[in-house]
């Protein structure tokens, strides 16, 4: 059920901020998916190209439906970047990420064969969880929200009415008692610490009480004077620098599991009811090892949920403390947004049999947990949902990819908008056919041709045992040679994308890594081994991704080493023929000369370097504080708690923009990134109010 909520508002409408205009195939894409929204189609399928500009045309839907929108994609560096470019193109708008917290994580599984317990591990992310905060506080908060999420957004998450109602709202002139304030604060999981103030945590000093809450940077300040809230502001959790003064300040739980004290003694008593009737069946059937096991871990539970409210694997009694009915459907985070949100479903021909995948393999790892008595048989409701669950729960959608699956084709009966032209004029990369006979003497070849034009190569093999082999023999051989593959560490994996881009080394040789969402438009080779081995890697899909990822490149061609041309190399070819063919008779038609897709490599260094120039350019270098601190601290928010922007005094402004400009070469100098590239956009909000303030003469 939708959380019903007064706070729910129009901040703004969407509008999309950008020099680029619509071009290619996008104006007449974004045309027809609009009027087939607005007529109510169900469902609305975007062969969308690589390179055509996909992300762009959702900034511009959303823009024209002004809708909450939700854009679901298959992994969390693909949900970064969807991200990242609608925050470039929606700056004034909730552009929110939401994926899984962990960093780390090995879930709780029992092996019997060799009777083997796994204890749950992770490593829980806190900028990724503050994260996921920010996106359900954005969604109960305001309508011009679109979060982007991982497939993850389907898994079980609390009760949005419940996190509502725990919510702490104030008013000035407000009366309430301080301590059942502080114990209300206790009750949303705030711990108290007066020493180390840190999100999710609140301090006290008299009638003085300050929280940071779990999804903002800042933190919020309450001053009473007996039992009226006679305060309220905005403050920086570091220097005390007050930011806003507000008259209304609310306050979200800092978990999203939690519970009032009624609720959470029906989920004991419901608990204990359910334990009592698990141990009579495994008795029964002779298990005394299982219930004792069970007893002591359950037991343990409740004393702790007792006692602080809380328990270490509490999401497992999620059905008791939402009250749901056992095989109920779990709450997520479809149910935070509103009933008339649109979906959208990125490379949907990987995410759709993801989504449709995830409940059978939580399921069978839970059965065995529950018969061996090391959980309740409700654990099993802390689940994804199940396709049937989650098309209930969904309305509008459009599904986006270059190689939509069967699923989306049978939903709109073949009937698909098309986006295949690009604006920059690239045509899809020409396939070359060879034969495997000395198929490595020819790729050195290549690759030499294209490092003697500084061009990057990429070459896609079908195990991860021939791209070692195959990079060591090309390092052998001079050439500049890395292999990706899924042992490789994720941050390595960035890494190597952009020192491919760089130049710091040419051919980078991988298995089906290669495939969906990588710019590199460097590249001006693909070369795929064993191309007419029919399979996975090798269906009609899987190639036409893999080609795909040249055609970002004026000189892209596409190698494909067989013997023979199986139905799946067929389909690829002459889909990307096609696709090649309107390309260049749009060129034709209207003189349009292909050019090179100049794709700024990211470095948040260079990013730095130019907002501190602009800063001083904009302020003046003279008499800038020296606040280089040996820890970054969070950035500042150039808008309260309404969304309103600051009203600070011009000098006030400035001194802002310096200090935040210290703390984000700071944290750029001890390799925060992450911190800085925040900075860097609260930094941007700051100078784009002190620019109006300068016009206006202010």
């Amino acid at each position: 059920m939708r959380p019903v909520t007064d706070l729910q508002r129009k901040v703004a409408p969407f509008k999309v901020v950008t020099d680029m205009v619509p071009a290619g195939d996008q104006p007449a894409a974004i045309a027809e998916i609009e009027k087939r929204i607005r007529a109510g189609e169900k469902d609305t399928v975007l062969l969308g190209a690589t390179g055509t500009g996909k992300t762009a045309t959702v900034a511009w839907l959303a823009e024209r439906l002004d809708r909450p929108v939700l854009v679901m994609l298959p992994n969390k560096t693909l949900a970064a970047q969807f991200a990242n470019e609608l925050r470039e193109m929606l700056p004034d708008n909730a552009v929110e990420y939401f994926v899984s917290y962990y960093d780390y994580y090995q879930p709780e599984a029992y092996i019997p064969q060799t009777d083997t317990y796994i204890e749950k591990d992770s490593s829980i992310n806190d900028e990724v969880e503050r994260l996921r905060h920010s996106a359900t506080n954005s969604l109960l908060t305001r309508r011009d929200t679109i979060v982007v999420a991982s497939v993850s957004c389907i898994y079980g998450l609390g009760t949005p009415q419940e996190y509502l109602d725990r919510m702490l709202r104030l008013h000035i002139g407000d009366r309430m008692d301080r301590d059942a304030l502080l114990r209300h604060l206790v009750g949303m999981q705030y711990s108290r610490n007066d020493l180390a103030f840190t999100r999710g945590t609140f301090r006290v000093r008299g009638d003085t009480i300050e929280i940071i809450p779990q999804y903002e940077e800042l933190a919020v300040r309450i001053e009473m004077f007996g039992d009226e809230v006679e305060r309220l502001s905005t403050l920086h959790p570091l220097t005390g620098e007050v930011i806003t003064e507000d008259r209304e300040l609310y306050v979200f739980p800092a978990t999203h599991y939690v519970a009032g004290e009624e609720r959470m003694a029906r989920a004991i008593a419901s608990i204990e009811a359910e334990l009592a009737e698990r141990l009579a069946e495994l008795e029964q059937a002779g298990k005394l090892l299982e219930a004792q096991r069970l007893r002591m871990r359950t037991t343990y539970d409740i004393e702790m949920m007792r006692q602080v409210g809380s328990c270490s694997g509490i999401e497992n009694y999620s059905r008791h403390i939402d009250g749901r009915a056992a095989g109920s459907a779990p709450n997520t985070l479809l149910d935070y947004f509103p009933e008339d949100f649109l979906l959208v479903i990125d490379e949907s021909h990987q995410t759709v049999p993801q989504i449709g995948a995830m409940y059978e393999g939580d399921a069978s790892r839970k059965r065995m947990l529950v018969d061996h008595g090391f959980r309740l048989p409700s654990a099993s409701d802390n689940r994804p949902l199940t396709w049937d669950e989650f098309c209930e729960r969904i309305g509008q959608t459009i599904y986006l990819s270059a190689t939509p699956g069967p699923y989306e084709m049978q939903q709109v009966g073949g009937d698909v908008v098309e986006q295949v032209i690009r604006p920059t004029g690239l045509v899809d990369p020409q396939v070359i056919i060879k034969p495997t006979k000395g198929q490595i003497d020819d790729l050195l070849e290549e690759i030499r041709l294209r490092t003697e034009r500084n061009e990057r190569v990429l070459v896609t093999t079908l195990t991860k045992k021939m791209s070692e082999d195959l990079t060591d023999y090309l390092l052998e051989n001079g050439v500049r040679a890395r292999y990706l593959h899924s042992e490789v560490d994720t941050l390595r994996r960035i890494e190597l994308l952009r020192e491919l881009r760089m130049g710091e080394f040419d051919v980078l040789v991988g298995i089906n890594l290669l495939r969906e969402g990588l710019d590199l438009p460097e590249v001006s080779l693909v070369a795929i081994l064993d191309a007419d081995k029919e399979g996975f890697l090798r269906s009609g899909t899987a190639l036409i991704q893999t080609i795909g990822r040249a055609a970002r490149n004026v000189s892209g061609e596409v190698h494909m080493y067989a013997d023979k041309i199986t139905p799946s190399m067929e389909r690829a070819i002459d889909e990307t023929n096609r696709r090649r063919e309107k390309q260049v008779a749009y060129n034709v038609a209207r003189g349009v000369d292909p050019q090179p897709l100049r794709k700024r490599i990211a470095d948040i260094l260079d990013q730095i370097n130019r907002e501190d120039a602009d800063t001083q350019q904009l302020i003046g270098g003279a008499g800038r504080q020296q606040s280089r601190g040996k820890s970054p601290v969070p950035g500042l928010s150039s808008r309260n708690k309404s969304g309103d922007k600051t009203t600070a005094p011009r000098g006030d402004l400035v001194t802002l923009i310096e200090q935040l400009t210290d703390q984000m070469r700071a944290a750029a100098a001890e390799l925060q990134f992450e911190v800085a590239a925040r900075l860097r956009d609260e930094i941007k909000e700051l100078k784009h109010e002190l620019r109006g303030m300068q016009a206006a003469g202010v």
